[in-house]
C-alpha cells in the first residue's frame, strides 16, 4: 500500500514501513497539496505541522489509518475520521521523557536565571549581582496532569529533593502514590507551588484553565513551566501577571498562536521561551517514529492497533 508522511519521521521508522512492503512517499505537502494528494494513500502519517480536518478527510477515499508520530492529537480531526471508517493511532511514550527534560531544563533555568545571564553576557553585560537564584531542593513542584509526562517530570523533581504535588482528576489516588505525588484541588496546588508544571492536553475544558484568577492564587514568586499547549494558558493574563509582580516568572515551549510571531511577553525578561520542542530530540523521534510506523503496520493488515484513538465505543 502506499503510505504518504508530510512531517517527516526517522529513517528507521520508514525502514520499518518499506520492509513490510508498503511504498512511502516524504512530502511536505501544504494544505492544497495534502487536498490533492490525499486520495491516493492508504495511510498518512503526520507530526504536528499538518492539519487533517474534514476537509482533506472527504478526499481521503482510499485512507485506511492516519498516524501521529507523538501524543497530541488536535492537529487531526478524529471523530470525523472515525465515522468515515478511517483509524487514528499515536505514540503516548515516544516524547515522554523528552518533554519531562525539557520541563525540568526550564524551571532550572528560571531558579538561577541562565537565559538572563546568557543574554546579559551576549550584550557585553556582567549581572552576577541582580542574577540572585534560589535551590530547588526542598521545593514545591505542582504537576497539572500526571500522566506519563507529569509522572517522568515528578521523578526527576524529586531527585532534586523537590516536594511534588499535583492536579489531575483522572488519576486514581493509588497510582499518584506509587509516583510519589499528593493529589489535591487545583486551588490547592496554586497556593502551595512554588514550580507549576502544565502537562495536560488542550480540550474546551482545559483552555485558559490559567488565567487572571489562577495567577492571583499563586505565589508571587512562583514560576510558571508551560510544555503541554499553548491555549492552556492566557497569554495577555499571564503578561499582566508577570508585570505586576503576581508570579515571579514562566517559562513556555508553547503559544497559543504558533508561530506566534511578535511576543508581547518577550518584552519582559522573567520569561524565557522554546519554540515548541518538547518532542524534538533525535531519542523522542526515533521512538516516536519508529512506534507510529508499528501502528499503522497493525492497522493496514486490518488488525486493531493498541494506540488507537478514535477506537469504537463498545
Amino acid at each position: 500500500m502506499k503510505v504518504l508522511v508530510t512531517d517527516g519521521i526517522a529513517p528507521e521508522a520508514v525502514k520499518m514501513l518499506e520492509e513490510a512492503g508498503h511504498e512511502v512517499v516524504l512530502d511536505e505537502a501544504s494544505p492544497e497539496g495534502l487536498l490533492e494528494m490525499i486520495g491516493d494513500y492508504e495511510a498518512l502519517i503526520v507530526r504536528s505541522r499538518t492539519k487533517v480536518r474534514t476537509d482533506s478527510i472527504d478526499r481521503a477515499s482510499n485512507l485506511k489509518v492516519i498516524g501521529r508520530a507523538g501524543i497530541g492529537t488536535d492537529n487531526i480531526d478524529s471523530a470525523y475520521a472515525g465515522e468515515k471508517g478511517i483509524k487514528v493511532v499515536n505514540a503516548p511514550m515516544g516524547s515522554t521523557l523528552s518533554v519531562a527534560e525539557l520541563a525540568f531544563g526550564h524551571m532550572l533555568s528560571l531558579a538561577r536565571g541562565i537565559h538572563r545571564g546568557t543574554a546579559g553576557a551576549r550584550s557585553g553585560q556582567w549581572l552576577k549581582k541582580q542574577l540572585k537564584g534560589m535551590e530547588l531542593d526542598g521545593k514545591t513542584a505542582g504537576i497539572v496532569g500526571c500522566g506519563r509526562i507529569g509522572q517522568a517530570l515528578a521523578r526527576r523533581c524529586q531527585a532534586f529533593g523537590m516536594t511534588t504535588i499535583g492536579f489531575d482528576p483522572y488519576l486514581p489516588k493509588e497510582v499518584a502514590q506509587e509516583f510519589g505525588i499528593e493529589l489535591m484541588e487545583m486551588d490547592e496546588l496554586l497556593k502551595r507551588s512554588d514550580f507549576i508544571s502544565l502537562h495536560v492536553a488542550l480540550t474546551d475544558s482545559t483552555r485558559h484553565m490559567l488565567s487572571t484568577e489562577q495567577f492571583e492564587i499563586m505565589k508571587d514568586t512562583a514560576y510558571l513551566v508551560n510544555c503541554a499547549r499553548g491555549g492552556v494558558v492566557d497569554e495577555n493574563a499571564l503578561y499582566n501577571a508577570l508585570s505586576e509582580g503576581k508570579i515571579g516568572g514562566a517559562a513556555l515551549d508553547v503559544f497559543e498562536t504558533e508561530p506566534p510571531g511578535e511576543v508581547k511577553l518577550a518584552e519582559l525578561d522573567n520569561v524565557t521561551f522554546t519554540p515548541h520542542i518538547g518532542a524534538n530530540t533525535t531519542d523522542a523521534q526515533r521512538k516516536a517514529g519508529t512506534m507510529v510506523a508499528e501502528q499503522v503496520l497493525i492497522a493496514l493488515g486490518g488488525e486493531d492497533p493498541v494506540h488507537w484513538v478514535n477506537r469504537p465505543k463498545q
